[in-house]
């Protein structure tokens, strides 16, 4: 089967309409157990390494502060700019076949995100917009998908999503005062939504619109919960009004 009818395969029937109306799709076996097991070594010798060289001013920002036993990495910043690997996977034709099928042709992966959420304490992610964080020029034009390098279960701390958040707003934001950079949405909108589960097997793909809700919980479990999130914009959009800096050359254009 072609690459192109592989993603016609995944989008069969009403998916993509589905996912304009409730804001989320989850693709099953978009890439293969294999090369979610290379990718994990890739990113487990970077977090080493960056671990290895990070300031002390820096470690709240990237240490998960909900594992005490050991130190663990919560996240890392733009892996397709740094990893081969990661550049590998988002450039995936079948993968890009998805998002360009969901947010429309031409697209380049602006900011993208390794997160570990280790086992045993592993920190929850408060709901939030990612439109709020990166502030884009159209809305519509910007997608988040969100590679489950390990299975995502509702043990290990899977994503949950507010349906249909995607058809409403953009709110406005707030965060703990020694956690500036933690954007959340406010309880009083947030109190009103109900958030459903989204698990995703290994080497499947949550793709989520940026006005969607979305969070996750602390991982109790004894696995790993670890993904990638690459977030793709249409080669028209920009991340005009962004909450927090984002490096804007580091954008790496997909397809023209």
């Amino acid at each position: 089967m072609s690459e192109e009818a592989q993603v016609q395969a995944c989008l069969s029937d009403s998916a993509a309409f589905m996912y304009h109306q409730v804001g989320h799709l989850t693709v099953p076996g978009v890439f293969a157990a294999g090369d979610m097991d290379d990718t994990i070594k890739d990113i487990e010798l970077w977090g080493e390494q960056f671990l290895a060289d990070l300031p002390p001013d820096r470690r709240s920002w990237y240490v998960d502060g909900g594992i005490t036993a050991r130190t663990v990495l919560r996240k890392l910043d733009n892996p397709h700019a740094h990893r081969e690997q990661i550049l590998k996977i988002a450039s995936h034709p079948k993968l890009v076949g998805l998002v360009e099928t969901l947010i429309g042709k031409g697209v380049s992966v602006y900011f993208s995100q390794i997160f570990f959420k280790g086992p045993e304490g592993g920190g929850p992610k408060p709901a939030h917009q990612d439109n709020y964080y990166f502030g884009p020029t159209r809305i519509d034009g910007v997608i988040t998908a969100w590679i489950a390098l390990d299975d995502s279960t509702l043990e290990n701390g899977c994503l949950y999503f507010g349906d249909g958040t995607n058809l409403g707003p953009v709110y406005p934001h707030v965060a703990p005062p020694d956690e500036p950079y933690n954007l959340q949405l406010p309880e009083e909108i947030l109190g009103l939504q109900p958030m459903s589960p989204a698990p995703v097997s290994k080497g499947g793909v949550s793709f989520h619109h940026g006005n969607t809700f979305h969070q996750s919980s602390t991982n109790m479990s004894t696995k790993w919960r670890r993904a990638c999130a690459l977030h793709y914009v249409r080669n028209d959009v920009e991340f005009a009004h962004p909450a927090l800096p984002y490096d804007h050359s580091l954008k790496r254009k997909i397809t023209s």
